[in-house]
């Protein structure tokens, strides 16, 4: 019990930090509140305007000023109330934006080894769903928790100034209501951190499925994909039952509660009245005022049941935010990139005791062709992702001339890149948009047919109904293989770098596309330093230097000629892939 009060402190003030990152407009929230306090102020004359009314109620005695006044309060009731939700609502909206901003800037600037371990859909549910929760709280829950304890007081107060008698018989009701909502409201809690969690495992099933629906279809994998969907639906819908199951009992308890309440002060206060202790009037207020208690005992509950789902939210927002961003600036920048790249005893493991790369070392030549080879989950594109500086050697140094690699800046090092994988993805938007991904300069519409020349993309382009500004839908999917991979190759062509990386980079294409991108190619590469991983040997077996790697180890190196002379392996499986290949090109012909 004593370690739980210092752990809840600790979530409410990491709560609050997290609010005041999103530097909320403290003015506006200030005034939104004070607008509501003084809303709440002027109801509770209401009750007081009403007993005078009814106390001196005969028509002679009825004036168009009461009357008036009624009408005033009630209007200006109503006008404040309506701005002040107004401007909660905008603080509201502000810290969101805010939180989504934060959220946001740090994704983006996660290491690829983040999103590893963490399903998208989920972390997408963070950003959306979990800050929508925050936003409740503060649009509609503060105002009602605050106006709710003024309302509750203030009518107290009255009441037993008026009569404190009736007013004991009232304050009976407060502790038999808080004994309903009170365990109603961690109910609705308990539940309401369940839906949060379901909702999120939800979206990221939809997220994982729908990108790849053709591949659901393809494999006549839609009814197990619907009852996987399913049950996530029936789990939603179980939460939500209970949830309608808790929040029938309080319309009704709290119903019952102020009848009982209304019972009591109607049969107390009528003798009172007939004994002249107390006016009709009085009663009338005292009813009033009790409505003015009961009411606020609703919302009082609801903003610490929303105050707690707010917490469990900002924990897991808090979690995001507290992962190790990559740094893309801090270090020197790259004055010549037109040095050797230099592998010294490099190991790397996804996890720890599991190492896919083992002691590698070599040396990849400035301006020449290396070219990875070996069989398959050999650790050739692990290897990339460590050039790329996706990820870091578990063991050993990278460098580039004398310099480690991780002394220049992130940004500097991989604007010195271009890279065509395998996958050759692509954004949604233009060809246009896809060719110049990255790049913060102005690119000329000659620059960019230059580039898709080079990458034998032109003539598909132009025979588009829109050209480069034609939509390439979702990841690419209105583009065939060969084509998605012409862009990217086109995109890498842009930016002219000094490093290139071209893991399969012809993979997608048909023998006469890749012949003629395979010619582009070679006019890319030329003074360039360049390194190519390809199952295909027909198109590296002219490297420079070609690096055999087979279950994380480098156990040949050489040229194609040389290999072949003197490693076994090397030679088995360029006699397969070259045989392979011959038989493609006869079937072909």
């Amino acid at each position: 019990m004593t370690n739980k009060q210092p752990m809840q402190k600790g979530k409410f003030s990491a709560f609050f930090t997290l609010v005041k990152k999103t530097k909320p407009s403290y003015g506006k929230l200030a005034f939104a509140l004070t607008l509501s306090i003084v809303t709440t102020l002027v109801s509770l004359l209401i009750p007081l305007l009403t007993k005078q009314l009814v106390d001196g109620f005969s028509m002679s005695s009825l004036s168009g000023g009461q009357i008036g006044l009624i009408v005033l309060v009630f209007v200006i009731q109503a006008g404040l109330s309506a701005y002040a939700t107004y401007a909660l609502n905008y603080s509201g909206q502000k810290i969101i934006s805010g939180l989504r901003d934060l959220l946001w800037k740090k994704l983006i600037k996660l290491p690829v080894s983040y999103f590893d371990t963490k399903a998208s859909g989920e972390t997408i549910s963070r950003v959306t769903n979990d800050t929508m929760v925050v936003k409740e709280l503060i649009t509609n829950h503060i105002s009602g928790f605050i106006t709710g304890i003024i309302s509750v007081i203030g009518s107290i107060t009255i009441l037993f100034i008026m009569n404190w008698k009736l007013t004991l018989l009232v304050l009976i009701v407060v502790p038999l209501a808080a004994l309903i909502l009170v365990p109603i409201g961690r109910k609705m809690f308990t539940i309401s951190r369940e839906t949060q969690d379901e909702t999120a495992r939800f979206t990221g099933l939809l997220n994982q499925i729908l990108p790849e629906i053709r591949l659901v279809k393809s494999s006549n994998a839609e009814d197990v994909e619907y009852r996987r969907g399913k049950a996530g639906i029936s789990s939603l819908f179980r939460l939500g039952l209970r949830e309608a199951k808790v929040q029938s009992l309080v319309g009704p308890l709290i119903t019952l509660v102020l009848m009982a309440a209304l019972v009591a002060v109607i049969g107390y206060g009528g003798m009172q009245v007939s004994s002249g202790e107390l006016t009709a009037g009085s009663l009338v207020a005292f009813i009033l005022y009790l409505f003015q208690i009961i009411m606020p005992m609703g919302q009082i509950t609801a903003f610490f049941t929303q105050l707690q789902k707010s917490i469990g939210a900002t924990e897991r927002m808090i979690e995001i935010l507290a992962e190790i961003e990559e740094d893309t600036v801090t270090g020197k920048q790259i004055e010549n990139a037109h040095q050797p790249i230099r592998l010294e005893d490099v190991s790397f493991g996804y996890k720890q005791d599991q190492l896919i790369l083992k002691n590698i070392s070599a040396t990849i030549e400035a301006g020449k062709v290396t070219a990875i080879v070996g069989p398959s989950g050999g650790g050739k594109t692990t290897l990339f992702k460590l050039l790329e500086r996706f990820y870091d050697p578990t063991e050993g140094t990278i460098r580039l001339g004398d310099d480690p690699i991780d002394s220049y800046s992130l940004e500097s090092w991989r604007q010195q890149i271009g890279y065509v994988s395998q996958e050759s993805p692509l954004m949604s938007g233009t060809i246009r948009d896809n060719i110049c991904y990255g790049l913060e300069r102005e690119v000329t519409d000659a620059e960019i047919e230059k580039a898709a020349e080079m990458a034998y993309a032109l003539n598909f382009i132009k025979e588009l109904p829109d050209m480069i500004d034609t939509e390439v839908g979702e990841r690419g999917i209105m583009l065939s293989g060969g084509q998605r991979q012409r862009i990217a190759i086109a995109r890498a062509l842009l930016r002219d770098p000094s490093i290139l990386m071209l893991d399969e980079a012809t993979s997608s294409l048909d023998s006469q596309s890749e012949k003629s991108v395979q010619q582009a190619l070679d006019v890319l590469m030329a003074g360039r330093t360049t390194i190519v991983i390809a199952h295909r040997l027909s198109t590296v077996v002219d490297a420079d230097q070609l690096l055999f790697i087979e279950q994380g180890e480098i156990t040949g190196r050489g040229t194609h000629h040389e290999l072949m002379d003197s490693h076994d392996l090397y030679r088995d499986f360029a006699e397969q892939q070259l045989k392979m290949n011959a038989d493609l090109e006869n079937k072909a012909v």
